[in-house]
């Protein structure tokens, strides 16, 4: 079998209106056009045994089992390479099922279609499911759990975090068209004038200068306590000399924490002692030269999240631990909590797995406890000094239990610090009460706030904290695309493209369009060439200077990519005629 070529189509295409994101790779199956399943010996029984979740495959049958029937009563290669690269990817936690496998005029040449949700994952997809199929076919050893690994790797690699994810998820949902900027978290949501940008969850209405004072701790803490908002002392410290002056004023237990420090990186917490208040700046200094030094609260870690200075909600965050049952081991224990259905490599669940590094074998050495230890039953064994949820922690939420003077207070604190999507930390026994009653004190705030533990928390309700976001960038009544207007056909495309781009401009528009000799803002020509792709599509609908879009879109296009935009106001078909219809 040999591999002629594979395609990513990224917007409707010649396969599905709806499913925009498929793979369509032109496969020659060679010699095997003569081998349907059937044929080869033992195929059914390989398959079953490599990959037996193909079991869930209903086919054309309508029932589970269905794909395996079809192996026994004889299927073409194509198709079974198909199902294998919808299930690798599924089992490696990218959940699609969107199928077709289709002859071409070239006997025994087919196209493969399949849908992906990470585009380089599903390239791999498609290479790997031909190498799968050709190991079954010559009955060889295949690792496919190393083939699952690496898909996961792929998608961490380049998919979207929870966060940003989950406020893509919401705009698609409300019909908002988005378009990926880059390789990063940086997204764009709407089109041309209208569009609005964010990466991660910091907005294109964030303040700049919230930012900095967000991310300089001491800056923060000073506001906050000349606002009359609860605070731990303590200070900045840069040497051991100074450290030691400031635990003399302050006193035991401390923590320690870079001054430009995040998710918790570098920080040492409940630290009691001399030796390990230095081991503790010496971690911190990896980060920050400067390091605040804290009183160390006592209580539980809790996040509460305020968006567009409303308080939306609120979660106790948990750090990884394993909780004793007398027999087994705390490297049985961490295995055993690591394969809950619910943890994941990266951030493809709603918890991640629990990773024993340097922090874990600092905390087991405090307890004098190494990973053959067998604890209590009953006793728990934290393996994290910080509760974040990258690195295994849980989560609880408590959105309905704040009392209502600490959700002034945070509301309070995100117009303080001046964030519109603000998440601000708070070490205490409750929220039931106000901090001020029950000596709690806000620990940080964060100006790029994670919101998976709101948005699938371990306990209690989840909340859509990607509601509000969208809320706050998409008012109601604001528009969020612009006129489109798409021209096609096999002749007359690009003068019919000119003229209703001249009608639009003298309406008043500052149109965008693209034709056969390139891409036009108003009447300057910015890209020159045949621009009549998708790419050039996106490049219109990107410009936020664009009010109005006029989109010549070739036959070519359409078949390679797919359509550069999710749909039109109005779609043009000038004509058809075969001089123009090679492809």
């Amino acid at each position: 079998m040999k591999i002629e070529k594979i395609q990513a189509l990224r917007g409707p295409n010649i396969w599905s209106i709806r499913r925009k994101k498929l793979i369509q790779m032109r496969l020659d199956l060679e010699e095997m056009e003569n081998y349907p399943t059937n044929k080869i010996d033992g195929f059914r029984e390989r398959i079953e045994k490599l990959i037996p979740s193909l079991l869930t495959h209903r086919c054309s049958e309508g029932e589970e089992g269905g794909f395996f029937h079809r192996i026994e009563t004889g299927t073409w290669m194509g198709h079974v390479i198909e199902h294998i690269a919808l299930e690798i990817q599924t089992l490696a936690g990218m959940d699609v099922g969107f199928g077709r496998t289709r002859e071409t005029k070239s006997p025994g040449v087919y196209n493969v279609v399949f849908n992906y949700i990470e585009e380089n994952a599903g390239i791999y997809a498609a290479e790997e499911a031909v190498n799968i199929a050709q190991a079954l076919i010559d009955n060889k050893e295949y690792d496919i759990n190393a083939c699952i690994q690496k898909l996961k790797e792929i998608r961490e690699r380049v998919r979207l975090g929870p966060s940003t994810g989950s406020i893509v998820e919401e705009a698609v949902s409300r019909k908002i068209p988005w378009i990926r900027l880059g390789t990063n978290s940086l997204v764009q949501l709407g089109y041309g004038v209208n569009q609005q940008r964010f990466q991660a969850t910091i907005t294109g209405k964030t303040s700049s200068i919230a930012v900095d004072i967000a991310c300089n701790k001491e800056l923060t803490k000073k506001m906050l306590h000349d606002a009359a908002i609860p605070v731990p002392v303590g200070d900045l410290v840069i040497d051991e000399e100074s450290l030691s002056a400031v635990i003399k004023k302050i006193g035991y237990p401390i923590v320690l924490k870079p001054l430009d420090g995040n998710h918790g990186k570098g920080s040492s917490i409940n630290v009691n002692d001399w030796e390990a208040a230095k081991t503790g700046l010496e971690h911190a200094q990896k980060y920050s030269k400067k390091v605040i030094v804290e009183k160390y609260i006592t209580g539980y870690d809790f996040r509460v999240l305020v968006i567009n200075n409303k308080m939306v909600a609120a979660a106790r965050r948990v750090p990884a631990h394993v909780i004793g049952d007398g027999e087994l081991s705390l490297q049985e224990l961490i295995d055993k909590e690591n394969r809950d259905p619910r943890r994941g490599y990266g951030h493809e669940n709603v918890l991640t797995e629990i990773e024993v590094d340097k922090d874990t074998s600092e905390l087991l050495e405090k307890l004098q406890y190494t990973l053959e230890t067998v604890p209590q039953k009953g006793e728990i064994v934290y393996l994290k000094s910080t509760a974040n949820l990258s690195t295994g922690g849980t989560s609880i939420d408590v959105t309905d239990m704040v009392h209502p003077e600490n959700i002034t207070m945070a509301e309070r604190v995100s117009k303080i610090i001046g964030l519109d999507v603000c998440g601000i930390d708070i070490m205490a026994e409750n929220l039931t009460q106000p901090l001020k009653e029950s000596g709690a004190a806000i620990i940080e705030v964060n100006a790029a706030p994670g919101f998976r533990m709101h948005l699938a928390p371990s306990e209690g309700l989840p909340r859509n904290v990607a509601a509000p976001v969208v809320d706050m960038l998409y008012p109601q009544g604001k528009p969020f695309t612009i006129p489109i207007i798409a021209v096609t056909g096999t002749n007359g495309k690009t003068t019919t493209t000119r003229l209703i781009s001249h009608i639009v401009k003298s309406n008043g528009y500052r149109v965008g369009f693209t034709t056969s000799d390139g891409i036009y803002i108003q009447n300057t020509m910015l890209s020159k060439g045949d621009t009549t792709g998708p790419l050039s599509a996106e490049f219109v609908l990107k410009d936020p200077t664009v009010e109005f879009a006029v989109l010549e879109t070739a036959r070519g296009g359409i078949l390679r990519s797919g359509l550069g935009y999710s749909q039109c106001d109005i779609g043009v078909l000038t004509n058809i005629e075969e001089d123009h219809l090679g492809l």
